[in-house]
């Protein structure tokens, strides 16, 4: 009677701790998903009951909600610099980028609550880190209709947020508050390790979860060649011992996957391609949208212990090559700026696929794709995610943007980037860019017009800048992520994302007739302009008959001509 006694006094404060915490999913036998009201009560709960849960608002989002971070510490200390030094690993998750895809909300709002009421346990040395709903605006637009391929749960989500943006194309160009708050959120954690939990589309296949990890190549050195020998092969293994065999992302060329595909290349406009430019090991767990539900957030629960597991048994490893990462991005004379991947090179991955056929379609009588189910294989696939880099760029001493360009420079503060404003009006000898050529997409991709197969030519110039301008000195951690973004020929640079294109439009002119006598005066004062008008006309026919253009090519070349018109606005101090 009395060990009885004793049990029930052991047991009494879990079973009270427990009361309350069975979440929407687990009421319903995984059919339904919690709303957003309901996720912030839960974690708010939790909070409030277990003092190695904390809860925070950052920032704002476009939906007018704060964005969180619920943050459990088993030492109860929620100071992230703190947390560094005692050499703790930040596991960042992030959930609802997009909220048609809730996997990852019901499975954290779970794995926490296991984690408080020590049903499993958290290792000493990991600090986890969640983002509990990042599109609000999503999610709190709920229906039963959309993503009409998925299989459940009931109701969900819209992968639009309140402004109807894809967040997951947002990270570099911040153009909703969500990503403001998301910048501010990572730049305070630093996490060792980041985790943004997705659903996948496209073809059919058993896997009941794909991994897309940051890619090794675009990662770089030792950080790069531990993700792709240790990492990701460490996941699967870890998998593989909870029953499930996980595959890479299926990115296919084909229309099935049977002939293999390319690694998908994770731009930094994607998150894992931001956190990429901080030296953090990135990854997007994407489940399968033809599994039930149940069965889907399982394996993202299953997959966030391998992480946790992963984390802790290479702790130090992983501390030690991104403190190697940060410190090499600081002396590093040259970055690459796009990549290529070398189609010569693969590698065999075992697929676990259904065959597939054509058949006539119920609605147009035309042959239409499908997969047979009673129909499984098993094959060796060819994986190619061998990139090679390109389109090198020295690293400036220094970059100086003049403070007109407010915008930008806000998204460099709210990056952590460290800038200084210039003290006095100053004349310094710069290296300037001139945008010769791009080309811009016919029709707007999340608000824009992108820029592509961008050409600069480059000069030294003495050019006068005045007191407020920002001098930021390229000897900091964030190296790569301002060169991935000021240098105008990068894939996911500011210019491409339109934020300097009031250089593009010309804004001083002259009128013809007026400005032929003016030309022509200065043309005879100026015989070696008069020696390149001459070879001009000589190589191209077009020019040689056309009066406005051999006239604008004096204006051009004249001091007549305003210099900021295709003058990229960021100086590079040499």
């Amino acid at each position: 009677m009395k060990k009885i006694a004793i049990l029930l006094a052991c047991l009494l404060p879990l079973l009270s701790s427990a009361q309350g915490l069975t979440t929407r999913y687990e009421k319903t036998a995984g059919q339904e998903t919690a709303t957003y009201p309901e996720v912030i009560q839960y974690y708010q709960l939790l909070a409030k009951r277990f003092p190695q849960i904390h809860m925070q608002a950052i920032g704002s989002t476009d939906a007018g909600f704060p964005l969180h971070l619920v943050t459990y510490s088993p030492q109860k200390d929620f100071d992230f610099k703190s947390l560094h030094k005692k050499n703790k690993r930040i596991i960042l998750i992030n959930n609802g980028i997009h909220p048609g895809e809730p996997d990852g909300i019901d499975a954290s709002m779970m794995l926490l609550r296991d984690l408080a009421l020590g049903k499993i346990k958290l290792p000493d040395n990991i600090i986890l880190a969640v983002i509990p709903v990042y599109n609000i605006g999503g999610m709190l637009n709920r229906s039963p209709w959309y993503r009409v391929d998925q299989n459940g749960p009931d109701a969900f989500g819209s992968r639009g947020n309140a402004q109807n943006l894809d967040l997951n194309r947002d990270f570099i160009k911040t153009d909703s508050k969500n990503a403001l708050a998301f910048q501010q959120i990572y730049q305070l954690t630093d996490p060792d390790v980041f985790v943004d939990n997705h659903v996948s589309n496209g073809a059919d296949y058993q896997h009941i979860m794909t991994l897309l990890t940051t890619q090794h190549n675009k990662l770089g050195g030792a950080m790069g060649e531990f993700m792709n020998k240790t990492f990701e092969p460490g996941l699967y293994a870890l998998m593989k011992t909870k029953g499930y065999d996980l595959v890479p992302y299926v990115n296919h060329f084909g229309e099935t996957p049977d002939s293999g595909w390319v690694e998908f290349a994770d731009a930094p406009r994607y998150s894992t391609g931001y956190t990429t430019l901080f030296h953090t090991f990135g990854f997007v767990p994407e489940t399968h949208m033809l599994k039930p539900y149940p069965l889907r957030v399982k394996a993202t629960y299953a997959l966030m212990e391998c992480f946790i597991q992963f984390t802790s048994t290479h702790s130090e490893t992983i501390k030690q090559l991104r403190e190697q990462a940060k410190q090499t991005a600081i002396t590093q004379k040259s970055f690459p700026l796009s990549w290529q991947f070398d189609m010569n090179k693969y590698s065999l991955i075992t697929f676990r696929g259904f065959e597939s056929g054509h058949k006539p379609s119920a609605i147009s009588g035309l042959p239409r794709l499908y997969y047979d189910r009673t129909k499984p294989y098993t094959r060796q696939i060819k994986f190619y995610n061998t990139a090679t880099e390109e389109n090198f760029v020295e690293k400036p001493r220094a970059y100086i943007i003049p403070q007109g360009w407010w915008a930008v420079i806000h998204l460099l503060k709210n990056n952590n980037v460290q800038l200084q404003p210039l003290a006095h009006d100053t004349t310094v000898y710069v290296e300037v860019y001139h945008i010769t050529d791009f080309q811009t997409n016919s029709k707007p991709y999340e608000k824009h017009y992108l820029h592509t197969n961008i050409k600069v030519s480059s000069s030294m110039d003495s050019i006068r800048f005045r007191k407020g301008d920002v001098y930021i000195p390229m000897n900091q951690t964030a190296n790569r992520f301002l060169i991935e973004t000021l240098e105008p020929t990068a894939s996911d640079s500011y210019f491409a994302w339109n934020f300097f294109d009031a250089i593009l439009g010309q804004k001083e002119g002259y009128s013809p007739y007026v400005f032929e006598d003016t030309g022509a005066a200065y043309l005879q004062q100026h015989p070696e302009l008069q020696d390149s008008l001459n070879k001009k006309r000589a190589s191209d026919t077009s020019f040689a008959n056309s009066a406005s253009a051999q006239l604008n090519f004096i204006y051009r070349n004249s001091p007549y001509a305003e210099p900021e018109y295709m003058r990229y606005p960021v100086y590079r101090v040499k």
